[in-house]
């Protein structure tokens, strides 16, 4: 209307700039080209979902693809370690942070590559976390990527809320352990996702089992698994169930979990590969 202040406070009219209200997106770095945003997620923490970030990467990396990780578990930050990076990320002359780079060739964000040291606890509230997981996305010149995954904290506080209204996060894989306790906490996760309008691309279910070194037999010290009965009551997938292996704690505290090749990451990638 010619007569708007643009002052919505003040008005009663249902204009279109009321009805439709303005996106919460954060606009990305100038110099960034991301095709996919995944967000992986967790409703508790302690179930492995830096691990199910990490492996999804390398095999997204291994299929050809340009890939990276922006760690926004701001006061759990786990990701460098996993990859043995400890350079610290800088600028450039524009005023753009740029990614690490891994062995491997995969481009990483984290608090730990800005600090001084590394053991140093980010002891900030809430809005300053998310403000901080805000620039990862505005301010890292990421470059050209088909896949961005989002490595968030446990729960349903404020980074996940900031991730999903300000990133375009085209799908989050939930990560889960066997216990009948989780699924409940899941339900949360999936709910939420929900609430954002953001698709659920399936579970992925850490610690599922493990093998006996003697005879091979598949046991189960969390008991019987309840994942495919959780998937079963939303709908979902179970994409992956990753056992629990010394060698992939090993991999992961020697800053090697790009050196590792889990088949049950096959199911992740090909849902994956399935966006493009």
């Amino acid at each position: 209307m010619s007569e708007c202040n643009h002052d919505c406070a003040s008005c009663q009219a249902n204009c279109a700039s009321r009805e439709q209200p303005e996106s919460l997106l954060a606009p990305a770095n100038k110099h960034s080209d991301i095709k996919k945003v995944i967000g992986v997620v967790s409703g508790k923490g302690g179930v492995g979902k830096s691990l199910v970030t990490s492996l999804s990467a390398v095999a997204m990396q291994r299929r050809g693809h340009r890939v990276g990780i922006m760690d926004a578990d701001i006061t759990g930050p786990s990701i460098p370690k996993m990859f043995g990076v400890t350079e610290k990320a800088y600028g450039d002359a524009e005023g753009n942070i740029l990614p690490a780079l891994t062995g491997s060739g995969i481009e990483l964000m984290s608090i730990n590559l800005l600090l001084e040291d590394e053991t140093a606890p980010v002891v900030w509230r809430g809005s300053l976390i998310s403000g901080v997981v805000r620039q990862f996305w505005t301010d890292v010149n990421w470059g050209a990527k088909e896949f961005l995954f989002v490595d968030m904290p446990p729960g349903t506080g404020d980074v996940p809320l900031t991730v999903f209204q300000s990133l375009p996060v085209d799908g989050i894989l939930i990560v889960l352990s066997p216990q009948e306790l989780v699924g409940m906490i899941v339900e949360k996760a999936v709910n939420m996702a929900k609430m954002m309008n953001i698709p659920v691309l399936g579970l992925v279910e850490n610690m599922a089992y493990m093998s006996c070194p003697d005879c091979g037999k598949k046991l189960y010290p969390f008991g019987q698994s309840r994942t495919m009965k959780v998937a079963a009551a939303h709908s979902l997938p179970l994409l992956a169930q990753l056992p629990i292996d010394p060698a992939i704690a090993e991999a992961c505290d020697a800053g090697k979990v790009d050196s590792l090749n889990i088949q049950a990451m096959d199911g992740v990638a090909d849902t994956l590969e399935r966006m493009l």
